[in-house]
Formats: structure tokens, sequence, C-alpha cells
């Protein structure tokens, strides 16, 4: 089940065709965050309540295909994942949002500060280069990812995988860090019966698919022209120590692609899910940052190893 209990109130809200399941506290500036593969927008119940009581209106949303969002048959590339988005954030009736976004919702959050950056007031990207440095084979031919991409590209193969055994909890395992406490068995389940639910592992794994297809198509080349954009906000950018996707190479070169004032932080003990494994720096990192970027004070800095 994904309509879990706890401080923030459920509800759908419809944008760019579809309607998406949302969850929200508090009051004030919007602070959207995005999930990443393979959760949903449980993975922000720590950040969730704290930002909130730092006066903002914190909102975590399932992505196009996962958990109460609608699963529809097509719409998995960057183009109208950003434009779900930007539509999301109109609906909740404001103009601008801080965007904070981890794995494939980092992705996300990148196309929509590039694609739609009357909507973006800042971007944090978490375990999340700028799309154009992952795609750089330099940054990309690190075991795990690639073994992941290629596995993700078989017809059915994968769903199977996904809604059966342990292959949820063997890849939060693998993919965070080795004395991590995540994920527990409970949150394990959790993920793994939320993306059980048919078509979402169809829905998440056309994510990766669209990735790999796309490098020859016009939709890709389409994509690669709207990343082109300059970043114009301020960007915070956190990356865990023992991230086996994210390299620091790829972190500092998303530099290259922002105007606005870029941090980097590193976030000791913690892998590929930061925000879960260190759930208390993660939200410490993301306070500092949005007090600085509230009363205009962020500066770009680098605190990456």
């Amino acid at each position: 089940m994904t309509a879990l209990e706890g401080p923030w109130t459920l509800r759908h809200v419809a944008a760019n065709g579809a309607r998406f399941r949302v969850a929200e506290v508090g009051t004030g500036p919007i602070v959207l965050f995005l999930h990443g593969f393979p959760e949903f927008w449980w993975a922000w119940r720590h950040q969730l309540p704290a930002v909130a009581a730092a006066g903002f209106h914190a909102v975590a949303m399932d992505l196009r295909g996962y958990g109460g969002s609608d699963k529809t048959p097509r719409g998995y590339d960057p183009v109208t994942l950003a434009a779900d988005v930007a539509g999301v954030i109109r609906t909740l009736g404001a103009r601008d949002a801080v965007v904070v976004g981890q794995g494939w919702g980092g992705y996300v959050g990148w196309a929509v500060a590039a694609g739609h950056p009357s909507c973006v007031r800042g971007l944090v990207a978490i375990s999340a280069p700028h799309p154009v440095e992952m795609l750089r084979t330099p940054r990309l031919l690190r075991r795990a990812p690639l073994v992941h991409l290629a596995a993700m590209q078989l017809p059915w193969v994968p769903e199977r995988r996904i809604m059966r055994g342990d292959y949820i909890a063997r890849h939060l395992a693998a993919w965070s860090a080795r004395d991590s406490a995540f994920p527990s068995a409970a949150e394990a389940s959790q993920y793994r019966d939320a993306l059980a639910q048919w078509p979402s592992p169809h829905c998440a794994l056309e994510y990766h698919r669209w990735l790999v297809r796309s490098r020859l198509r016009a939709d890709g080349r389409a994509f690669t022209t709207m990343m082109r954009a300059r970043i114009g906000v301020p960007v915070l950018q956190l990356r865990g120590h023992a991230d086996v996707v994210v390299s620091p190479r790829a972190v500092r070169g998303s530099k290259s692609h922002v105007d606005g004032p870029h941090t980097a932080v590193q976030i000791d003990a913690a892998g590929h899910f930061p925000h879960e494994e260190q759930p208390g720096a993660v939200t410490k990192a993301l306070l500092q940052w949005l007090a600085g970027l509230s009363d205009g004070a962020v500066a770009g800095g680098d605190r990456l190893a």
C-alpha cells in the first residue's frame, strides 16, 4: 500500500493530462520532492515534516507510473515528465517551487529547470548529475549503472523479477553504503509492495528503456537540445560518499551547466540513497541551503571530496 499515515495529507492533483498523488504538509513556499527508482513519495518521509516546520509547503509526489499516480501507456520520456512536474506546481497554486529530486527524480528535476525555468526557484539534485554529464561515456561506464541499465532493456523479464522475490531489497542494499542500515526489512517490503502493483513495474522500467533507446531517435535529440539551456537558479548537489552510481567527476562536471550559484556537498556513510541512509545529514544540508536561498545568501561552493 502507498497511502501511509503520517503528518502529511494525501490527495490527487491533475496536471499534464494525468493524475498524480501528492503528500503535503505545512504552508509557505513550495518545496517539491521527486523520488527515484524503485521508490515512491514515501522516500521523503524524513524530510517532509522537517521542511514544513522550517516554514515551507513540503510536497512529495509520485512520478508518472509510480505509487498512486496514473500509469499511462506513454509519457515516460523526461520532456513529458518535466511537464508533469511543472503542471503539478501550477496546480498546487504556485508560480514556482524549489525542486528536490533523487536519482531519476533528480534527472527529472534537471529537466524541469532547463525546460520550465520559470517554475523552478532552486534545484536540489541528490545522486543525480546533470543529464548531459550522466550520458558522457567516462561517467556512465561504472559497473553498477551499466549492468542495471542493460538488464532493464530486456522485454518482460525485468518486470517479472521486480514482481517476485527479493529484487528490490537486493537492489536497495547493493546501491547503499556497505555499512548502511538501509533498507530495513520493513522498508524493502514497502517499496516492493508499491512497485509490484501492475503496471507499475513496466512503467518504471520505461524510464530506463527510454534513456537507452532515445540516443538515436528524434525525441532523444530534442531532449539533448533542451538540456543545453543554462540553469540559472541556485543548485545544490548532494552525493553519498559511497555512491556506486554517481562519480564525483560527474557532479563536478554538472557545475559547468549552471550559471546560478552551485554548491556540492558530500554525505558521509551513504551510498546512492543518502536521503534514506543518512536522513538527518541530508535534511540538515537541505535546510541550511533553503535558509540561504530564502534570505538571498546562497553562494556557490564545493564541499565534495
